[in-house]
């Protein structure tokens, strides 16, 4: 083993993993603390076991303005049920008692990170077990306030390239980014349109000219065919609005889970990963 396989990072592995095995993987997104702490954990917990090759876990935040409305109630269902950023730590350290291999990324906004102290901030997300972090209102120009720091502490940062990236801006983008590219495949906000994959196969091909870093998509894929499809094109599939809509559909009239939540949570991620794998049921 050479020297830098050695001291490759879970993202890393996981992508090279993936590659290796000729397919691409599934990215799935759920937000820490939704609907509860306890079921919240049991789903993220769950979710290798289902077929997840990496978890985005949302940190919650008030005003989620890149989110379509199923993502931005899934943050506000956290909140009041009392999650904040210290728990979303200790849920990846509680992850992490378990599973010392599913890649984990924070995706969120960057003033609940501010007001915790970015010092501190990385520093203890860097004890807990997060591989990467996606600060969507944090743009290339502000590298120094998180980026730089995250990266020093061996910390991926993972920046979202859109449709309207332009060659000219694609260098200022990736400069500084590691771990892998979230491509985002449609204008607008998450959960409100389907992925056109040839479009997505457009964008790849064009991506794959500025960067040797994997590249995964997201916003809009909702199925197991699409998922199926995306990762046949891209290195993975990110899966986030379909899922917390699901556990939206499990809450009783109170706003609490019902029993049996994190399964069917969990058969849902199921699904995806099949098409993903390729091994859906004809």
């Amino acid at each position: 083993m050479n020297a830098k396989a050695a001291t490759a990072s879970r993202i890393e592995k996981r992508f090279a993993k993936l590659k290796a095995e000729g397919r691409g993987a599934l990215v799935t997104f759920v937000t820490a603390g939704d609907p509860d702490y306890d079921t919240s954990l049991e789903i993220v917990k769950g979710l290798p076991g289902a077929g997840a090759d990496l978890i985005e876990l949302g940190m919650p935040f008030s005003d989620p303005m890149a989110e379509g409305p199923p993502v931005q109630a899934s943050s506000l269902r956290a909140l009041k049920g009392g999650m904040t950023l210290a728990k979303t730590l200790a849920m990846v350290r509680a992850f992490r008692k378990d599973d010392g291999d599913t890649p984990i990324i924070l995706m969120g906004y960057y003033n609940p990170i501010y007001s915790y102290g970015v010092e501190r901030f990385v520093t203890d997300a860097k004890v807990a077990g997060v591989d990467g972090l996606i600060v969507v209102d944090l743009p290339p120009e502000e590298d120094s306030e998180l980026c730089l720091p995250a990266l020093k502490a061996g910390i991926h940062w993972i920046r979202l390239a859109t449709p309207t990236t332009d060659d000219k801006r694609l260098p200022t983008v990736l400069n500084n980014t590691s771990g892998f590219v979230y491509y985002v495949s449609i204008m607008g906000i998450t959960g409100t349109a389907s992925v056109p994959t040839e479009h997505v196969r457009e964008a790849i091909t064009r991506l794959r000219r500025h960067t040797e870093l994997p590249i995964a998509v997201g916003f809009g894929i909702r199925t197991p065919e699409q998922a199926a499809a995306i990762s046949g094109v891209a290195d993975g599939a990110v899966v986030g609005s379909a899922i917390v809509d699901a556990v939206k559909a499990e809450l009783d009239e109170n706003g609490r889970a019902k029993p049996g939540l994190a399964g069917k949570v969990l058969a849902l991620v199921e699904s995806l990963a099949n098409g993903v794998r390729g091994t859906l049921a004809a």
